[in-house]
């Protein structure tokens, strides 16, 4: 019969602590990243600017994402992404959106909602307070760089380019 002494029993609980550490470090080293998190509830990892430096999400599906700084994205329309951004996700959705912004004719307005088709098809949808806008989903499938700010092309208006003025028009010559 095998006695147990308290050196043993240190030895012991010396161990199972090493092994749980190791185990609650692996489990902290494999977070996902988020761009890893929205494919997983059917929405694209591009809805998000490249300078993610975290983000909570809970089992509720409430998330915090913290940007690295603020920073602008041009889609068919220009968007704002502020340092935090919040809501909650779903299947599918994004709901109580909060810190992302698009601009419509030098109009800033908060994008509320976040959802695409299920089945998936090739559009997600927009919800800008009343109104719900269509889009193409493969504009969001790659996960793009920030600008920092709106003074770098193409974020403001092209100039127009009107045609060289004409001294004279030229006939046209008939038979």
């Amino acid at each position: 019969m095998a006695t147990t002494t308290p050196s043993n029993r240190s030895s012991e609980a010396f161990a199972l602590m090493a092994i749980l550490s190791t185990l609650l470090c692996t489990a902290v080293a494999a977070k996902e990243s988020v761009y890893e998190i929205l494919p997983k509830y059917g929405l694209p990892s591009g809805l998000l600017p490249d300078t993610v430096t975290d983000y909570t999400l809970d089992e509720d599906g409430q998330f915090v994402v913290v940007l690295a700084k603020p920073c602008y994205i041009q889609f068919d329309y220009l968007v704002y992404y502020e340092t935090k951004i919040s809501g909650k996700l779903s299947y599918g959705s994004i709901t109580n959106l909060k810190g992302i912004q698009v601009q419509r004719l030098f109009i800033w307005f908060n994008v509320d909602e976040i959802k695409v088709d299920l089945p998936p098809s090739n559009s997600i949808y927009f919800q800008v307070g009343i109104i719900n806008k269509k889009l193409d989903v493969h504009q969001f499938k790659t996960v793009r760089s920030c600008r920092k700010s709106l003074s770098c092309p193409p974020c403001l208006p092209r100039p127009i380019q009107l045609p060289a003025p004409v001294d004279e028009i030229p006939m046209l010559l008939t038979e």
